[in-house]
Formats: structure tokens, C-alpha cells, sequence
């Protein structure tokens, strides 16, 4: 265990001290990203090295285990502590409304402290007995399973808001731009879905489920144009594009996924690069899809928002007088609001921290080689589920306003 803590210590404590005292205040969001893609790294190296080290530990080994459970054990290891890491911080951070509160700073500083409890809340992990990890692991299928319904949500948010501010500036080149991107999606995504069939439909071969997951795809891509088109709807054509786009990806990353020795996988011949390419994918979708949905769900004002708090200047001081010093004093004292809400922005790397879990183990059931990274059939209906909700909350948003009035949509 000590040859393990050490190779985490050692990677990771130098880039700490080095990074911590360069990190401002407007730099901080930017940090917790570099340290949460940190974790993937370090995720990433012990998946690739650390079953060997694991196995010499006698509270973790054990005789009729595979290699791929030690390293699964690894990753898991490492999410943990990531997760419990900041959960924490996003318990401590409930209710910090106002910049004046001594947690802001908390939340802004303090790295190198951080830094080092964050080290040492991973090393810990691999202290602890393999009946913990298998809870964690249970509960970290269902927090992945949230995080990917708030990528979602803050996909159509992201769609919505990119076409309403295009729309916004009302000028002829803005409504060309808007119809440029949106028949450019519409024909990747159809382009795409073709190239699924050719990869995933191989001649020769009854692959009835491949044919039935892309045709779904396609047809609800049209359907999205139909139903936002629609007179009563009265939506626009560019968030059904990039939605679309979205859902033929999603069913790649299925697909792709299924077993190497499956006849209907075209790309089983190439299992490596497949594998890795998905991998990065993946990955960098998590780190984007964090940073986006901490800054967006985090600073909205009908999203998990921190409550409305007064605003410096809304209000004149309470007492006034010719003392320039109780000036100063009632003037520090005015409430400064946080413009995000600092307990969800770290819930979401809470929650990141589980699927990037499932998403370097292969939801923990894949039976392929341990060589291989998010295969298996647990990870292909994760991914078509994904893909089937994203467009059910897409088509809710669009007909929501006709069945409930009342209520604001995104």
C-alpha cells in the first residue's frame, strides 16, 4: 500500500503546490475542473497499473478475483474519494448566499489545504474494505444515472438559449445563421445515422437490435423537426437539430460499445482505437459537461440557484451621518450576492465522480478483455437510455405550454 500512496503522492503533490499559489479568485471554477480531470488521470494511470499493487493487499485481495475486478477496484477507489471530496464541500456550501460569508473564502482559497485533503481522502480509499466499495458501487450507478439526466437538461437549456439569443438580435443574418446550422445538424445527423448502418449493420448478418436502435434514432430526429415546426408548437428548428445531432452521437457511443465478439459490432476488428477514441470521448464530454452545467445550472435563476439575496446598492444604509468611517463600516457590511450557487457546483463533480467511475469500469458488468474500457450490454442500454430520455424531455419541452399553460418551460 505504501508503493501506491506514494505514486499518488509523488505525482500529485508537487503540481499542487506549484498550481495552488497561482490560483485567484476568478480562477477557482477553473481549478475544480483541473483537479476533477486530475482524478480521471489518476483513475486512468491505476486502472492501467494498479491491480498488481492492489493484489499484495490483503484487505483487498482475494484468490477468485479477476484482473479486471482489481481494477475496478482501483478506479472505484479513486471516484470515491473524489466523490466524498466534494460532497463535502457541497454540504459545507449550503446556504452561502452572500460573499461576505466566511465560507465564500473557504470556497475561493485555501487550495494547498485542500489539495492535500483531497490527496489524502484518495489514499484512505484504499484502506477501506471491499464491502464499502461494493456499496459505492451500487449507489454510484444510480448518481451516474442523475448526472446524465442534468447533462441532458442542461443540453436543452444550452440549445434553448443559444437559439433565443440569435433570435433576440432580429436581423436577417442572424435568421440565415440559424438556418445554416440548423439544415447543417440535420444533415450530419442524417449523414451519421448512414455511416451507423454501414459500421453496425455488417451484410451477411441478422442484427435486427443495431437496425431497430438507428432507425429510432432517425425517426426521431424527424419527428423533432415535425413537432417544433408544428403551428401550435411554434418552436424553432435549431434546437431540434442539435438535440438530434446529440441523439446519433449518443447511439454511437451505444454501439460501439457492444461486445467485440458481438457479429454485429463492424467495428470489433479495431477494438483498441475504439476503445480508446470512446474513452476520450467520453471523458472529455464528463469534463465539458461539468464545467458547462456547474457555471450554467449553478449562476440560473430557475435552475438550483442560490435563493435571491439583497443586492449591494438596492438599498441605502440603515444609519447616515458625516462619520466617514461608519460610511466605510456600513458599506462593508452590505450583502453581496454570489452569482452561483457554490453547494450545486459541487454536487455536479459530485455526481461526475460516479459516472466517471462507470464510465472507466464499464458500469462494473463488462465481460469483455480488462484491456477494454465502457463495454459491455449494461453500458449500450445505458447510452440508448440516455439517448431515449434526452429525446422524451425535448419533445416535453416543446408540447409542455400546450398541456400546462401556466407553467414556464425551457
Amino acid at each position: 500500500m505504501s508503493c501506491l500512496a506514494s505514486c499518488c503522492a509523488a505525482s500529485t503533490c508537487g503540481l499542487c503546490s506549484t498550481v495552488a499559489s497561482g490560483i485567484s479568485r476568478k480562477s477557482a471554477r477553473l481549478a475544480y475542473c483541473g483537479l476533477f480531470g486530475l482524478s480521471l488521470v489518476v483513475s486512468w494511470i491505476l486502472r492501467e497499473v494498479g491491480a498488481p499493487l492492489l493484489e499484495k493487499l490483503p484487505w483487498i485481495n482475494s484468490s477468485t478475483q479477476t484482473k479486471t475486478w482489481y481494477q475496478e477496484q482501483a478506479v472505484l477507489r479513486v471516484s470515491l474519494g473524489n466523490f466524498l471530496f466534494f460532497a463535502i464541500l457541497a454540504l459545507i456550501m449550503i446556504g452561502v448566499k452572500d460573499q461576505n460569508d466566511r465560507l465564500d473564502s473557504w470556497h475561493h482559497g485555501g487550495w494547498i489545504a485542500k489539495m492535500v485533503i483531497w490527496i489524502l481522502l484518495v489514499i484512505l480509499m484504499f484502506f477501506l474494505p471491499n464491502v464499502v466499495i461494493t456499496v459505492y458501487e451500487i449507489l454510484s450507478k444510480f448518481g451516474a444515472g442523475v448526472f446524465l439526466l442534468v447533462q441532458v437538461i442542461i443540453l436543452l437549456d444550452f440549445t434553448h438559449s443559444w437559439n433565443d439569443a440569435w433570435v433576440e438580435k432580429d436581423e436577417q443574418k442572424w435568421y440565415i445563421a440559424l438556418l445554416a446550422v440548423s439544415i447543417g445538424c440535420y444533415l450530419a445527423a442524417f449523414a451519421f445515422s448512414g455511416i451507423l448502418f454501414i459500421w453496425f449493420n455488417p451484410s451477411g448478418h441478422d442484427c435486427g437490435l443495431n437496425v431497430f436502435f438507428i432507425v429510432m434514432t432517425m425517426v426521431l430526429a424527424f419527428s423533432f423537426g415535425i413537432i417544433a415546426l408544428h403551428p401550435a408548437v411554434n418552436g424553432s428548428l435549431l434546437p431540434a437539430s442539435v438535440i438530434s445531432v446529440y441523439c446519433a452521437y449518443v447511439c454511437y457511443t451505444g454501439l460501439s460499445s457492444e461486445p467485440r465478439d458481438y457479429v454485429c459490432n463492424g467495428l470489433h476488428n479495431k477494438a483498441s482505437a475504439v476503445s480508446l477514441s470512446t474513452l476520450i470521448l467520453g471523458m472529455l464530454t464528463t469534463v465539458l459537461s461539468v464545467i458547462y452545467s456547474a457555471l450554467r445550472a449553478g449562476s440560473s435563476t430557475t435552475f438550483l440557484s442560490p435563493p435571491s439575496s439583497p443586492k449591494a446598492g438596492t438599498k441605502k444604509p440603515l444609519l447616515e451621518g458625516d462619520d466617514v468611517e461608519e460610511g466605510k463600516e456600513t458599506k462593508e457590511k452590505e450583502a453581496r450576492p454570489v452569482s452561483y450557487s457554490y453547494s450545486f457546483f459541487h454536487l455536479i463533480f459530485a455526481l461526475a465522480s460516479m459516472y466517471s467511475a462507470m464510465l472507466l469500469s464499464g458500469w462494473t458488468s463488462s465481460s469483455d478483455s480488462s484491456d477494454l474500457v465502457d463495454v459491455g450490454w449494461t453500458s449500450v442500454w445505458v447510452r440508448i437510455c440516455t439517448e431515449w430520455v434526452t429525446a422524451a424531455l425535448y419533445i416535453w419541452t416543446l408540447v409542455a405550454p400546450l398541456i400546462i399553460p401556466d407553467r414556464e418551460f425551457l
